[in-house]
This record gives structure tokens, C-alpha cells and sequence, in this order.
């Protein structure tokens, strides 16, 4: 207390800003005169000067108190990451990026932050970081997406590919034009996600509107709805190469076809100390390639 007010020069305002009485201040500097051995302020009756050993004490207490202060605000930050919650959203299928990966980590770093996963399209995580209903996402970059203010870290890039049944006349082909599958029933994500709108995008560039018979949010889902006959559908790779359903594959021509897995947050938001951890740790985690295939 006494270090902070020896910055004042005026015992008076020392008093009004420290909230003590001006005699019990005065007692305080006598007593920090009596530690130190020598006397510190010079007063009279309408001023208080510092003396040589003042000024030198002063000037340590202002790099120290300076330093406190920066340890303070270190320690509430560092505090957030201890005790906070963050909210992650994730696209319905992460492809190559194993969020379950990051998440681990982050909780073996920050055992008591709280954790809540929301799982939605591309479009709608895209509105829940615009309205901080989100911390972050992972999510697939759309035009509505690109439209609005958005920080953007692509992950990964990886290529869509068609599926039919193992009986469909296309079955054996190892590349198919978009346009031959002008009078196909498509199974496809529901509208919103990143994968319908390139499915539509691409059916418009090879002059048709793709019919779509069925939905689904679940690539494993609409595996086994194509190895049944219902339909064709066009997944990422990565879903296609797990083990499931026993379908025929191709590479899809004019055009092919990638969708991304981007790390996205609200541009200009200040995220709180434990949400901005995660975010670093995404970073650091999926750039040095830690994706799963």
C-alpha cells in the first residue's frame, strides 16, 4: 500500500485514493521511513517533496507495481482457461479431421473447462457464430459463408466421389461426367449443407437439376440407402473409404468436385481465454497434419 502512495506527492490525495484517513496515511509512509532507515518525503506545511531516497524508491516501486499489475491481468486470463466453457460446433461429417482428437487434448490440458458440441450444417454454424451462439466451428466454406464476416483457417481439402450400387449399370466405371447422371434419383445431405449445395451446384453446370429422392445427414447412412438400390449419392472419399456398406465408387468429371473442412469464428469477437485456447490448439494440432485418413 505505502509504495502506491509515495506516487502522489500530496498526502491528501493519497488519502482520497486509498480510501484511508490522512493521519493513518501519514503513520503508514513514517513506518515505511522506519524500515528503511532514512526519510523519504520532505513536508511542510503546504507540501510534501520526495528526498533523494524517495525518488529512488519510487522509481523501483513504479517497475513493481507495474509488473503486479501485468501479473494480474495474466493470472485472470490464465484463470478463464481453468474454469471456462467453450462451444464448439461441428459439421454433420468431419471427413479426414478427427475433432475427437482436439477435444481430448484440450481437456487432458484444461481438465475443468466445460465443453458442449453442437453438431449442424455448414449454413447453420455459419448463423450461430454470427450471433455468439458459438465460440467455434468446423464447418464447410459456402458462399453465404464467404458473403459475411467470418475468420477462416482451412484444415483440409479433399475430394468428393460418386457411389452406386455394385449392380448399377455405372458400376465398374472408374470416372463418371456429371452429366450422365442427368436422370438419377440422388440421395443427398438436406439442404443447408455444404454437400447438397455442390451437388446442386454441379448438376446446374452439367445442365440439369439433380432430382433428390432422399435425405440424410449421415454419410454411413446414405452408404447403405446406395448399396440398396435407391438411389446414388456423391460423399466425401474419406467416408467412402471406411469400412460399411459395400458400394462401387467413382471419380466424378466435369466438374470434380472438393469440399473443405475450415476452423471459423466470429471476425472482430474477443473470445474468452478458454475458447481462445481451443483455438490455438486447433491450429497447432491439424497444421502439423495430425488429420485422421
Amino acid at each position: 500500500m505505502e509504495l502506491r502512495q509515495l506516487r502522489e506527492l500530496s498526502f491528501t490525495r493519497a488519502a482520497e485514493r486509498e480510501h484511508v484517513a490522512q493521519p493513518a496515511l501519514s503513520q503508514q509512509i513514517k513506518r515505511l521511513e522506519d524500515e528503511v532507515g532514512m526519510a523519504l518525503v520532505e513536508r511542510t506545511t503546504r507540501s510534501v517533496a520526495l528526498t533523494p531516497a524517495g525518488e529512488v524508491l519510487v522509481a523501483r516501486a513504479r517497475r513493481m507495481l507495474g509488473e503486479l499489475e501485468a501479473a494480474t491481468a495474466e493470472l485472470e486470463a490464465l484463470s478463464g482457461v481453468y474454469t471456462g466453457h467453450v462451444t464448439v460446433g461441428v459439421l454433420h461429417t468431419m471427413g479426414p479431421v478427427d475433432v475427437s482428437l482436439v477435444l481430448a487434448l484440450f481437456r487432458e490440458r484444461h481438465p475443468g473447462v466445460e465443453m458442449t458440441v453442437r453438431e449442424q450444417s455448414s449454413e447453420e454454424l455459419a448463423e450461430m457464430l454470427r450471433h455468439d451462439e458459438l465460440d467455434l466451428a468446423f464447418l464447410s466454406v459456402t458462399e453465404s459463408v464467404e458473403r459475411k464476416g467470418l475468420g477462416l483457417h482451412q484444415l483440409v481439402s479433399e475430394e468428393l466421389v460418386l457411389i452406386v450400387a455394385s449392380d448399377h449399370p455405372l458400376a465398374g466405371r472408374r470416372r463418371v461426367r456429371m452429366a450422365e447422371l442427368a436422370g438419377e434419383q440422388f440421395i443427398a445431405y438436406r439442404s443447408g449443407a455444404r454437400l447438397r449445395e455442390l451437388l446442386e451446384s454441379a448438376g446446374r453446370s452439367a445442365g440439369f437439376e439433380p432430382r433428390v429422392t432422399l435425405e440424410s445427414n449421415e454419410s454411413g447412412r446414405i452408404r447403405r440407402l446406395v448399396a440398396r438400390g435407391l438411389g446414388v449419392a456423391i460423399l466425401p472419399r474419406s467416408d467412402v473409404e471406411r469400412v460399411g456398406a459395400d458400394v462401387a465408387v467413382a471419380v466424378l468429371v466435369e466438374p470434380s468436385l472438393r469440399r473443405d473442412i475450415t476452423l471459423a469464428w466470429r471476425e472482430g469477437r474477443r473470445l474468452a481465454p478458454a475458447a481462445a485456447a481451443f483455438l490455438e490448439l486447433s491450429r497447432e494440432t491439424f497444421s502439423s497434419g495430425a488429420v485422421r485418413v
